[in-house]
């Protein structure tokens, strides 16, 4: 992790105005309240603070050598044996510099007495620091986890939707396999022409494998694919209208939306009865999101297709994990009907 202060152009120029404010002060307070001359009192001023001003950049690497820490006792004796050697290696030098350097006796008696608050000031500068640094290694570790989280999410999230769409595709190809193996006996052209439409419609699942949201006109090309093929399997016990303005056909949907749930009408309304099969889809867009409804007679006295409802389920995660809303897929069943509706935020 790139030092704070010097990583940052804004924050080098902000740390050396703070130091300019304090060197103003520590001047003023030699020349005017100690009487010390300008000449000198400029030199200490200058020497003391730019020095630890640089000492104070390297503590950041102390820091960060202590941040794994979690022993108080280790931490505080690191701590206080870098605070002895910064602020030791910081007094002696100044001392000794400014000894030979300056030759004012008045100034030299001064220099030596001032030795107390020199080191609380350098304890002050060395906790300062310290602290800055603690605040800047947690909201860093804290931005640093977010971003992690944040990625673990979508991954998973990635993984969940793809999971749930590859969940959907075995159980359409399965049957429709099925389906083509007993044609093939009885009408082979049928069987050629599910065939046909199958590979169209595996390409269009293929094709849109890695994406999770599309066009409602593609969406639809894909529906009509996958209804042709159950129209074979199923002949006139099927029927189906899809009512679509061409204006909704630039809607945004999830991928592989709309077969899981002709699939179920199909599986509940059309399996067991021996009576055609009617299911109706109507569109709409309203305060910027697309209705679709699903509607589906079905004959109540007949007996009802085993299922623990995954198909819908996987389409509620698949909305929930997109929108993050849990109402936009209801259903409505009365004596002789079936209704599903979704809402799609564009």
């Amino acid at each position: 992790m790139l030092n704070p202060i010097t990583s940052n152009k804004k924050y080098l120029l902000n740390y050396a105005a703070v130091w300019f404010i304090i060197i103003g002060a520590h001047f003023a307070v030699l020349h005017w309240y100690y009487h010390i001359s300008i000449k000198i009192a400029i030199v200490d001023s200058l020497l003391f603070n730019i020095f630890f001003a640089f000492l104070g950049i390297s503590l950041w690497y102390v820091v960060r050598y202590n941040k794994t820490s979690k022993n108080f006792v280790a931490l505080f004796a690191s701590h206080l044996v870098s605070s002895l050697i910064i602020i030791g290696l910081w007094l002696i030098s100044g001392y000794l510099i400014l000894k030979y350097a300056v030759s004012d006796d008045f100034y030299l008696l001064f220099l030596e007495g001032s030795f107390p608050w020199r080191i609380i000031s350098g304890i002050f500068y060395y906790l300062a620091f310290i602290l800055v640094y603690y605040v800047v290694v947690f909201y860093q570790d804290n931005q640093e986890r977010i971003k992690q989280e944040f990625k673990l999410k979508t991954v998973l999230k990635e993984v969940e939707l793809s999971a749930l769409k590859n969940q959907i595709n075995p159980h359409f190809l399965f049957n429709s396999l099925n389906s083509i193996s007993s044609l093939t006996i009885t009408s082979p052209e049928k069987a050629q022409d599910m065939i046909i439409k199958l590979s169209e419609y595996l390409r269009y699942a293929l094709s849109n494998e890695n994406e999770q949201v599309t066009t409602m006109g593609m969406e639809l090309d894909n529906i009509k694919l996958y209804l042709e093929i159950e129209k074979i399997r199923f002949g006139k016990r099927l029927d189906f209208k899809l009512n679509i303005n061409n204006n909704y056909l630039t809607a945004k949907v999830p991928a592989m939306i709309l077969q899981p749930i002709f699939e179920n009408a199909i599986k509940h309304g059309v399996y067991e009865s021996v009576e055609p099969i009617a299911i109706v889809m109507d569109t709409k867009i309203e305060d910027n999101t697309l209705f679709i409804t699903v509607v589906n007679d079905y004959d109540a006295s007949a007996k009802q297709t085993k299922g623990e409802g995954i198909g819908l389920k996987n389409i509620q995660e698949r909305l929930f994990l997109i929108y993050r809303k849990r109402d936009l897929l209801t259903t409505e069943k009365s004596q002789h009907l079936f209704k599903l509706n979704i809402k799609i935020p564009q």
